[in-house]
């Protein structure tokens, strides 16, 4: 349930935008989404750990990229917004406006999930080739880009090439969104590393603001990304995982797909959360301070 009486301008998934003319407030809420379905349940925290996860990478990408961050401080609320100021707190991120990009950055290090049925069936991901010999989850010699449309709401997205890419928003920009997309994971990838987290995965959205290309939206989150406790993993095999993989998995034990998914049981909510808030707390260092 949202804590603010005031209609947001649009509405993604899991978070609210506010439209405050030359600045947008993202405010992220607690709901969850899984095979493009919004459930009815949502995680405890799960806005909070989005939020505070993307301020701090976007300060530790300082140097590598520029971001759409101006304030997630409540002192910076604009005035509407300031009697809802415990509700918003840790959640949300007054950001310049951006000219965003139609396209899915996508960055992949390891073999998962759709890559691996396609790498699986054709010895590609997203028609670009790998050695042969790969299995699940295996480390891949190098990164790799994969962008994809951005869909709306109830529709999928679609992996387009690097081509195609360049086709939509021209070369220049596609190879500068390729070599921004590939030195925001590796930087990512490697303190994640330090932390005892494999990042397999994620995607980003990049934007343009004054001419310069920005990273924007929400940044290596358990929403965005695959994350792997570094000290379980195990090439050849499924590996457990600090995001909503958590939630696919149990809607995929217990859902065929069809109708409206079903409820979650408390304790799969309870865990989904437990699980947000170690990635949290893992990547950052820091403890978790939970929201009103």
């Amino acid at each position: 349930m949202s804590g603010i009486d005031i209609k947001p301008d649009a509405q993604g998934k899991v978070r609210d935008l506010y439209d405050l003319g030359d600045a947008l407030l993202l405010v992220a809420t607690d709901r969850i989404s899984a095979f493009d379905y919004i459930l009815e349940d949502e995680i405890p925290h799960k806005g909070a750990v989005l939020t505070q996860l993307s301020c701090f990478w976007f300060e530790l990408l300082d140097g590598v990229v520029e971001n759409h961050l101006i304030s997630a401080d409540v002192a910076d609320l604009p005035e509407q917004f300031k009697p809802y100021a415990d509700y918003l707190r840790g959640r949300f991120m007054l950001v310049k406006k951006a000219d965003m990009f139609p396209a899915e950055c996508i960055v992949r290090g390891y073999l998962a999930g759709s890559g691996l049925k396609e790498y699986e069936k054709q010895g590609t991901v997203c028609g670009i080739e790998l050695p042969a010999g790969l299995v699940n989850s295996s480390k891949l010699p190098e990164p790799i880009f994969t962008p994809s449309t951005k869909a709306e709401i109830g529709d999928h997205d679609e992996n387009i090439s690097f081509d195609r890419l360049a086709e939509v928003v021209g070369e220049d920009d596609a190879a500068q969104l390729r070599d921004l997309a590939l030195a925001v994971y590796t930087k990512a990838r490697d303190h994640a590393a330090e932390r005892g987290v494999i990042i397999a995965d994620t995607k980003f959205e990049f934007g343009r603001i004054d001419g310069r290309i920005v990273l924007a939206d929400e940044v290596l989150t358990p929403d965005s990304s695959r994350f792997w406790p570094g000290d379980e993993y195990e090439a050849g095999k499924d590996q457990p995982s600090f995001d909503k993989q958590f939630v696919r998995d149990w809607l995929t034990a217990n859902w065929d797909k069809q109708g409206t998914p079903p409820r979650l049981p408390q304790d799969i909510i309870e865990r989904t959360s437990q699980k947000y808030i170690q990635a949290y707390e893992l990547i950052t260092g820091r403890a978790f301070v939970p929201a009103a």
